[in-house]
């Protein structure tokens, strides 16, 4: 069992990897547009033009605090979609994955590759929306340079349940469900634009258990320069998620795929 799940670091996973990075190299223009453009917008319109009204919010300017629940959840949605759409579209119309699979490749150290790219493309988008969140003011301590792995980790974590979709997926619009019923509402719930707190009591206890929450939990203090708490519980949460999905996806992957 071990030996169908763990993948061969470095040479084999890694190989995944570079593959979806040459690719991605002839798409980067567009790439980065669509996935910079949309947090970019939700910086100028609701940074700028909310928070004239808002003014502070937990001890910060609320463009901090959108900056930050922005950059924590563009990780989830590039990681996410990533790992669906465009894993989908090379297991299944592309047919990629045959090809590699003659080669001396196990489906483990196909899926280790592809989680690490979409947790590479959560970091590259995470690092622009950084940037302009620092041109724009909202960044207040160089502590926000430790977001940069984080928002690694964070593509993990979104990227393993992701790939459980895809290994379930007969179709793009089986997608759907999961974006209407857990990306959105992650999105909306788990503290990017308003905090946790001001939930019901028991909707805040739902909250904790997604990835989300724990996410913006350690991306706000470090952007907003203010003391982390709780570090090793959010830690386990997101390596939870990361671990807990690529195994099911491994195993789900090689029934789909026969292998």
């Amino acid at each position: 069992m071990l030996a169908i799940i763990i993948p061969r670091f470095p040479h084999a996973a890694f190989a995944v990897w570079r593959r979806n990075v040459l690719v991605w190299r002839k798409l980067i223009g567009p790439s980065l547009l669509m996935n910079f453009g949309e947090p970019f917008l939700y910086l100028l319109g609701l940074g700028y033009g909310l928070g004239a009204f808002i003014g502070t919010l937990m001890d910060m300017p609320y463009l901090t605090f959108l900056a930050s629940g922005i950059l924590a959840s563009s990780a989830m949605n590039i990681a996410s979609f990533e790992a669906m759409y465009s894993v989908y579209t090379r297991m299944i119309p592309q047919r990629s994955y045959d090809a590699i699979l003659a080669a001396p490749i196990e489906v483990s150290d196909i899926l280790a590759g592809e989680m690490l790219w979409c947790a590479t493309k959560a970091v590259i988008n995470g690092t622009a929306i950084l940037a302009v969140a620092a041109l724009l003011g909202a960044v207040t301590s160089w502590m926000a340079l430790w977001v940069i792995p984080i928002q690694f980790l964070v593509g993990l974590a979104f990227a393993g349940p992701a790939l459980i979709m895809t290994s379930l997926a007969r179709g793009y619009d089986f997608f759907n469900y999961y974006v209407t019923l857990l990306i959105t509402p992650m999105f909306i719930l788990s503290g990017v634009f308003y905090p946790v707190s001001s939930l019901p009591g028991p909707l805040q206890t739902l909250v904790q258990i997604l990835p989300l929450s724990h996410a913006v939990d350690l991306v706000r203090p470090l952007v907003a320069g203010q003391p982390l708490t709780n570090v090793p519980l959010h830690l386990a949460v997101l390596l939870a998620y990361a671990i807990a999905g690529y195994v099911i996806a491994v195993l789900l992957t090689r029934r789909r795929l026969l292998v």
